[in-house]
């Protein structure tokens, strides 16, 4: 097993993020003792969403283009519509995440943060969840889409919704504890 306490991990979100996809998995990160870091594409705070309502903003602790994908040892990509969507076609966000995908780090996924994998060719050949309106794109992409409240394929990690959070976050934590070489794919 592999401390939780030694892992940073980057939490890629802007404008537009939905709120309890953010906070929730925050929390269960901190509380199990690793180092969480908000990273944007712009510094100062990013407004949350609470489903079509706007949400609480968040503070940003690190900006994009200051972030080194090589510090962290984990992702997580939240949902809402609007913050994936931005972040896709954010050449940068797409390099940073690429790193992730390259290196084979863990990377957690849910709703519609899944959008922002098919842009780093992230997808091809596994098997996820996601928001159900990306099933068509995600299967577009080469994904296998399936509809359960968590998926772990190796280093991949992703739910549906807010309602699957306490799946997420538990098996994202279970892949962080694990040793990298016994990266398997289940679904709950």
């Amino acid at each position: 097993m592999t401390d939780i306490k030694q892992k940073k991990i980057a939490v890629l979100a802007t404008d537009g993020f939905e709120q309890s996809e953010l906070t929730e998995p925050v929390k269960a990160l901190r509380a199990a003792g690793a180092q969480v870091s908000i990273v944007s594409l712009k510094p100062g705070e990013i407004q949350g969403m609470k489903h079509h309502d706007k949400g609480d903003k968040t503070r940003v602790d690190l900006e994009l283009s200051k972030a080194r994908p090589e510090d962290f040892d984990a992702l997580v990509l939240p949902g809402g519509v609007a913050n994936p969507d931005t972040l896709r076609v954010d050449e940068n966000a797409v390099a940073f995440i690429d790193h992730f995908v390259k290196a084979k780090k863990p990377i957690a996924a849910i709703c519609h943060g899944p959008w922002t994998l098919i842009e780093a060719n992230a997808v091809r050949g596994k098997t996820l969840t996601s928001w159900p309106s990306l099933k068509t794109d995600l299967k577009n992409a080469g994904a296998e889409w399936v509809d359960r409240s968590v998926v772990v394929d190796g280093n991949l990690v992703t739910s549906r919704k807010p309602d699957d959070l306490a799946d997420f976050n538990r098996e994202f934590l279970a892949l962080l504890g694990k040793d990298d070489s016994k990266q398997t794919k289940h679904a709950a």
